[in-house]
């Protein structure tokens, strides 16, 4: 077992990883069990046509984002959770932490949910038993938690063996779909229940968690170059290719289970193994950074224990169901987490130099343009969301995707207020100073001496 994953610190010069083995993690995180249903659901509320170009914009639009996010991790060094301390304050930062590791606890319990009931399909089918979905959920979240333990270097290797197998059994599998049943599926008409902008909206909600907490995996990369193309590969690719594979098979098939489709193909046994390592190489990233954001609260919490208490409490809210909740949840998390993210770009271009961003650095106890900068950007979000499409008020419209009038407000907002932050910089340091006089004065010592 690896020593450590430099949870408090940065990832060490000779340790850092190539883009390729990076945007590999990426791209498996990305193949899984909820962008097929993601895709699934487009298909069956949108025209083909309109729901690939949905994926296709919100993918895009990821993996430009993923760029940005990935250079602050490798430029820094520093995880996510890391990162919001420096931006937030250490108490501001303590609860982004806190925000970040419980979303990304219910998506573990979420995606731990998505395999137990296709572990549960396969399972049927194979011998013909049938057994509670449950127990599937809680056998495939202990396998999860259980690589997250090992850390990166584990995630990495077990990434390196799923890509390549999940990329030839989409491919096949859509292959033998259309040999077996043709296009015709494609273009049958559907009752058009998601608008095109909460499609995207969508498309990027199902990842962008994983493009705010990119940090975490690119702060393993040799340079911040090769993080900004392992971020825009990995986010774009992965989150495109399941998805519309995903629209593909549900429209030839006439299907609304990817396990079922693809023992229809003939190709469930192989699909069984592919599938589950894609689950689990997504999921045990969610634990993994999770663990990290719990970390980072204090400096005496350990990883690994962090991800066994982690792991037992999303299994239990997996088993208990969290599935069920998958839409809601996905659009609540690009309503919250979304801004953060414009937030810690814009903090990190125009304070690139400050001394906050170095590991340990002292940081204020709360810094609250940055938080108003964040409650901006999540009262946007709420305000352009089409009630419709899922947590919102709809009162107005901006891109017409949420997440991405979240991101951008809080990008602008944080900017917006620099001049303010800047002329209250003079006064603390006069302030100080003051006070400085004042104790030396009582003191009985020379002014000028206590200034300097």
């Amino acid at each position: 077992m690896d020593s450590t994953d430099y949870e408090h610190g940065t990832v060490p010069a000779d340790q850092r990883k190539s883009w390729i083995s990076i945007a590999a993690v990426w791209i498996a995180i990305g193949i899984d069990l909820s962008g097929a249903f993601l895709g699934i659901a487009l298909a069956s509320g949108m025209a083909f046509w309109p729901a690939i170009l949905a994926t296709v914009t919100g993918s895009l639009l990821l993996g430009l984002l993923a760029m940005a996010c990935a250079y602050v991790g490798a430029a820094t060094g520093l995880s996510t959770a890391m990162i919001s301390r420096a931006v937030f304050g250490k108490i501001g930062g303590a609860v982004l932490a806190l925000a970040l590791a419980i979303s990304l606890l219910g998506w573990f319990a979420v995606q731990a949910g998505f395999f137990g009931s296709n572990a549960q399909i396969a399972f049927t089918e194979l011998t013909g038993f049938e057994m509670p979905v449950q127990l599937f959920t809680a056998i495939g979240g202990v396998l999860m938690v259980l690589t997250a333990l090992w850390g990166y270097r584990s995630i990495s290797r077990l990434s390196t063996l799923a890509v390549p197998l999940l990329l030839i059994l989409l491919v096949v599998g859509v292959i033998v779909a259309f040999a077996m049943h043709g296009a015709s599926g494609l273009d049958a008409p559907v009752e058009a229940t998601i608008t095109f902008g909460g499609a995207v909206s969508l498309v990027m909600g199902i990842f962008i968690l994983g493009v705010v907490s990119a940090p975490d995996m690119a702060r393993w990369a040799k340079t911040p170059k090769q993080a900004m193309a392992a971020g825009f590969v990995g986010f774009f690719f992965g989150n495109s290719i399941i998805i519309v594979v995903a629209i593909l098979l549900a429209r030839v098939m006439n299907q609304s289970e990817l396990m079922t489709i693809y023992f229809a193909l003939g190709l469930g046994v192989i699909a069984v193994v592919v599938l589950i390592l894609a689950q689990w190489t997504t999921n045990t990233t969610n634990i993994y950074s999770a663990a990290l954001s719990f970390a980072s609260i204090n400096g005496r919490l350990n990883r690994r224990t962090l991800t066994i208490i982690g792991g037992a409490i999303g299994i239990v809210i997996a088993v208990a169901g969290a599935a069920d909740f998958f839409v809601p949840f996905i659009l609540a998390i690009g309503v919250v987490i979304a801004p953060y993210g414009g937030v810690y770009l814009a903090a990190y271009l125009t304070g690139r130099r400050s001394a906050r961003w170095s590991a340990g650095a002292t940081v204020p106890t709360v810094d609250g343009w940055a938080i108003a900068a964040w409650a901006v950007g999540i009262l946007v979000a709420l305000a352009t969301t089409n009630p419709a499409d899922g947590l919102g008020f709809g009162w107005f419209s901006l891109t017409t995707i949420s997440a991405l009038d979240g991101l951008i407000v809080g990008f602008v907002v944080y900017l917006a207020l620099l001049p303010l932050r800047r002329r209250e910089l003079p006064e603390r340091v006069e302030s100080a100073a003051s006070a400085a006089t004042g104790a030396a004065a009582g003191a009985g010592r020379d002014p000028e001496e206590a200034r300097a």
